[in-house]
């Protein structure tokens, strides 16, 4: 089965995007080969407003991925080349991690990614922890949530920018 994978940058005191969503102190190192990273994903899994920041970037659609939004205001017609989800969110997820395929990439989002982790549907997190302090933003886990054991099974170390890589498999999502 399809394992669904919250992959996300945050800053070293957890937030994944500033108050407005900026991503300004994101940076990359030369090292992260990031083809490798996207062939491993046929699918992502996009909240709203990270989705409206995308179009508004002309990034609605990303080639060889099929792209579910989940979102209750958006509408179907607007976004013909994405599938807007507003209802089930469970069950639609459930669904798509049980097709053939490659892994599925929840691709920013909070808030999308607490209500997946709450139902037990994801299977891992890995974040890239940027060597910043942003002091305030979008947290990597917003509250409420329920609390989730994880095990470690990778990490690295970037030493030319000091990113460190982390990769939790989740053992139990109460």
């Amino acid at each position: 089965m399809r394992r669904i994978r919250y992959k996300v940058a945050a800053s070293l005191d957890g937030f994944i995007a500033r108050p407005n969503g900026e991503v300004d102190w994101i940076i990359t190192d030369p090292e992260i080969d990031f083809g490798t990273i996207f062939a491993q994903f046929d699918t992502l899994l996009i909240g709203r407003r990270t989705f409206e920041m995308m179009a508004r970037a002309g990034r609605a659609s990303t080639p060889g991925m099929k792209t579910y939004v989940f979102s209750r205001s958006l509408q179907a017609t607007d976004y013909p080349q994405v599938t807007i989800v507003a209802e089930n969110l469970n069950d639609v997820v459930a669904s798509i991690k049980a097709e053939p395929g490659k892994d599925i990439w929840v691709f920013g989002g909070g808030d999308l990614f607490r209500s997946l982790l709450n139902a037990g549907l994801v299977d891992t997190v890995e974040i890239a922890v940027i060597p910043v302090l942003i002091g305030e933003g979008i947290p990597l886990v917003p509250v409420p949530s329920e609390d989730a054991k994880l095990k470690l099974i990778g990490h690295q170390v970037f030493s030319k920018t000091g990113i460190v890589w982390l990769e939790y498999a989740i053992t139990s999502p109460t």
